[in-house]
């Protein structure tokens, strides 16, 4: 079933007519819908009182913890669909992988996998494992009422490159050389990782998500031809696994002005797209039939109430004739961005854009 089709069992009816949900299906909308990626979290004063001296990965898996962070923007800034706050490696802690997330650094993995006796670390995902997330889906949908839950998950090549490198890296030396090196190794470990991933998603969809977003935070690093080869087919993995629920599915990259048409051709719905290609060459890349998402350069919220406007508009032009627009930043929300600003750029956006 593909995202334009009738609500299936799983999708939560409240939200079926909503317009960020009508954007992904490229149907008609009231006005251009808006959300942020990192919308929860470190740009907003409530979300780091709530979060005070508790670590990252513990407040992912507190189901009224995670409830409420989710809705803080909702409230703060009426964006028109909620994203589900966690983190791309809490399916990988939930099979055992011993990992934490430092402060200032990211996610670290104590054993990396550099050898094919290491996938051993990877066991299937079961519901079980990750309980928490259903019921904190549960309370949100229930608060949420008429906006969108969309569900997420790190995509099987970020994940893979983290559980390589160790954490984070500029050179993915570590994950590439097995790609290269080692192709069999490397197609398997994508595989279990797409399979896992594919498990999260499902998880979430199943208690109430309406949609799902797949990050490859790290793809902007390959060359399209590698992409093809030895990425592409995990990602299809994943979007396959879940395309019989009906729900849209987005797919986000950082850095993939070139993979924008492949990314597409993995299976997303709507291909989300970064500050550095206008959404009208984005549209041609990607080709007909899908909704684009994007694209704001996040730093321009520093820029003052005017720039913000007229670089707002600038993206607003661009994605006049695509068939369906999603408004957002080409990346996540930073740290320092001032809150009001995101409030401003939300009514700014349905304002231009009601029909």
């Amino acid at each position: 079933m593909s995202a334009n089709a009738s609500p299936s069992g799983h999708q939560p009816t409240a939200t079926y007519d909503s317009a960020f949900l009508k954007a992904c299906r490229r149907e008609p909308v009231p006005h251009t819908p808006v959300w942020f990626m990192r919308q929860a979290g470190r740009s907003l004063p409530e979300y780091l009182k709530v979060r005070e001296g508790i670590p990252m990965l513990e407040s992912c898996m507190r189901p009224e913890l995670v409830t409420e962070i989710t809705l803080q923007p909702v409230r703060r800034h009426h964006v028109d669909a909620a994203i589900y706050f966690s983190d791309i490696v809490v399916p990988l802690k939930a099979i055992g992988i011993d990992l934490d997330i430092k402060p200032g650094v990211g996610p670290v993995v104590e054993r990396p996998i550099r050898s094919r006796a290491d996938l051993a670390q990877l066991r299937d995902l079961t519901p079980e494992d990750v309980s928490y997330v259903t019921e904190a889906i549960k309370l949100l949908t229930a608060e949420l009422g008429g906006t969108p839950l969309i569900g997420f998950a790190g995509a099987p090549f970020t994940l893979a490159s983290y559980l390589v490198e160790g954490g984070p890296s500029r050179t993915y030396e570590n994950a590439k050389a097995m790609m290269y090196g080692d192709p069999e190794l490397w197609a398997d470990l994508l595989d279990r990782l797409a399979e896992i991933t594919a498990a999260f998603l499902r998880v979430q969809i199943e208690a109430g998500a309406s949609a799902v977003q797949l990050f490859d935070s790290w793809a902007g690093a390959l060359a399209p031809a590698d992409y093809r080869r030895s990425v592409l087919p995990a990602s299809a993995k994943v979007f396959d696994a879940v395309a019989g629920y009906g729900v849209p599915r987005i797919h986000f990259g950082v850095g993939t002005g070139e993979l924008l048409g492949l990314m597409g051709e993995a299976g997303a719905d709507v291909v989300g797209v970064d500050w550095r290609v206008p959404l009208d060459e984005a549209a041609r890349r990607v080709g007909p039939g899908k909704a684009l998402q994007g694209n704001l350069d996040p730093t321009v919220l520093f820029a003052g109430p005017e720039a913000v406007r007229t670089k707002t508009r600038e993206v607003l032009d661009s994605a006049a004739g695509l068939e369906g627009h999603v408004f957002n930043l080409g990346h996540g929300v930073l740290p320092s961005t001032d809150p009001d600003a995101l409030t401003r750029l939300v009514e700014y956006v349905h304002e231009q854009t009601a029909r």
